[in-house]
């Protein structure tokens, strides 16, 4: 048996962690990535020539035109060419791809201007930069440049699957008949070693507005409607973190339009893509491979979420979670006062062996994080411990906004009354099995959506089953 070669980016993730957050919590996380590592079996699995060529038969109508703009510097030959042939190979053929190139050498501009003289590649652009001004200034020299519909982001080492635009560009024709124009679309994503293994996927939720206060789970893949994107660009005070500060200003640019955006409905402007198209490649000096490696982006990050809540002119305070690249907001006086739009806030009820055993519920009515350890976070998205909105709460560990009370006393049929540290809602009077409880739960979730309140979960608020 050979031995087992010690990943020498997971040494470092836990090292920081060590120094961070002391042996207690290093102990449940490096416990919970064993757990997570072990059971994990994921393979990428592409779609094949014959798949490939229908979708660019039925595409071929589409009047959709994609730029994806790439801020390059000194990019190594390999992943620069294994870059463009991702974009070259798209089924999908109604793309630019604009690379901005601030490096001071000229070995990027002699690939690309080999590329350009192939047989139809007058759609890649090159730009050559008279100096490196940050991720982002390099980027908006792209955006300005771009004449698509929508722009798309992909950085000079990743990799896009060979059927991303198409997936885009059938989310887009979806949503238009269903009449909606998308602002924003983001896929799921994977990442890529240099070994050609891919690993980690991360499968996203639907547009989520508290938890993309609690982390830039969006990430990659993303497309930006062309006019939005021009406007706003990226702002360069929050380099290591433009993508998460260019997020939240579409998510405030949509809740303060006018008409505004409901926070309730923000996923049909903001649209998931729940596939895979996106290989996020890691190296040593990659945020993929060692988030540790750029850790003023994470401080980027707070600040880009600094900024959103003043825009908002929330009283609220963001702070570094347990987990690099991970926030919690603290709201003031508290989460009801501060956002109107919540209308239920809940937490996680645990059984005795300390582990979820219900608390929040998705769409389905299906438990999430069912059996996740107290101490631990719900694997590598962190998601079990966050604040995130979901389809309903578990009415034994919840409370209500006023406003929604008198609602709460209909569907329960008890008066609501607080108890507790945590002010939840007195259920002791209503006495039913676990499918009665997760009915009501999700009658009262639902009601409170058809309202246009968002449901939030809270793993903070904790109780203990007796």
């Amino acid at each position: 048996m050979g031995k087992k070669i010690i990943n020498i980016g997971n040494l470092k993730k836990t090292i920081h962690y060590l120094q961070k957050n002391g042996i207690r919590h290093t102990f449940y996380a490096a416990k919970e990535r064993m757990e997570e590592e072990r059971q994990s079996e994921y393979v990428y699995v592409g779609p094949g020539k014959d798949m490939l060529s229908a979708q660019r038969e039925k595409s071929a109508g589409c009047p959709y035109r994609f730029s994806i703009v790439v801020p390059a510097y000194e990019t190594k030959e390999d992943y620069l060419r294994e870059m463009i042939e991702s974009v070259r190979e798209q089924s999908y053929e109604k793309w630019e791809l604009i690379i901005a190139d601030a490096s001071k050498s000229h070995h990027v501009e002699e690939i690309v201007t080999a590329y350009q003289r192939q047989e139809n590649e007058g759609r890649i652009q090159y730009i050559r930069l008279p100096e490196n001004k940050g991720i982002s200034e390099n980027t908006n020299a792209a955006v300005e440049k771009a004449s698509g519909d929508y722009i798309g982001l992909l950085d000079h080492d990743d990799i896009l699957t060979p059927d991303a635009l198409y997936e885009m560009a059938a989310a887009i024709d979806r949503a238009e008949q269903n009449g909606e124009s998308p602002v924003m679309l983001y896929s799921d994503e994977d990442k890529y070693e240099d070994s050609g293994c891919y690993e980690h996927p991360n499968k996203k939720y639907k547009y989520n507005l508290d938890l993309i206060l609690s982390n830039n789970y969006i990430c990659h893949f993303m497309l930006v409607e062309s006019r939005r994107m021009k406007k706003l660009k990226l702002r360069r005070q929050f380099d290591g973190a433009q993508d998460y500060d260019l997020v939240l200003r579409i998510t405030g640019d949509l809740l303060g339009a006018e008409p505004s955006v409901p926070a309730i409905r923000l996923c049909e402007k903001i649209v998931h893509v729940p596939k895979v198209l996106y290989h996020w490649r890691c190296h040593e000096e990659s945020t993929a491979a060692n988030t540790a490696s750029k850790r003023y982006a994470y401080e980027a990050g707070k600040e880009a979420l600094e900024d959103f809540c003043r825009q908002r002119g929330w009283q609220a305070q963001a702070a570094h979670s347990l987990h690099l690249g991970f926030y919690q907001i603290t709201y003031m006086p508290d989460l009801f006062t501060v956002r109107p739009e919540v209308g239920i806030i809940g937490g996680r009820i645990l059984n005795r062996e300390n582990r979820i055993e219900t608390g929040i519920y998705d769409e389905e009515g299906r438990r999430l994080y069912l059996g996740v350890h107290k101490e631990y976070s719900g694997g590598s998205t962190h998601r079990a411990a966050l604040l995130q909105d979901c389809a309903a709460v578990d009415i034994r560990c919840m409370r209500v906004c006023k406003k929604l009370q008198p609602l709460f006393e209909e569907i329960t049929g008890v008066t609501y009354q607080e108890y507790g540290a945590w002010k939840l809602a007195d259920v002791s009077a209503v006495t039913c099995d676990e499918e009665g409880y997760r009915k009501l739960s999700m009658t009262l979730g639902r009601a409170a959506a058809e309202m246009g309140y968002l449901v939030v979960w809270d793993p903070q608020i904790t109780l203990k089953q007796k």
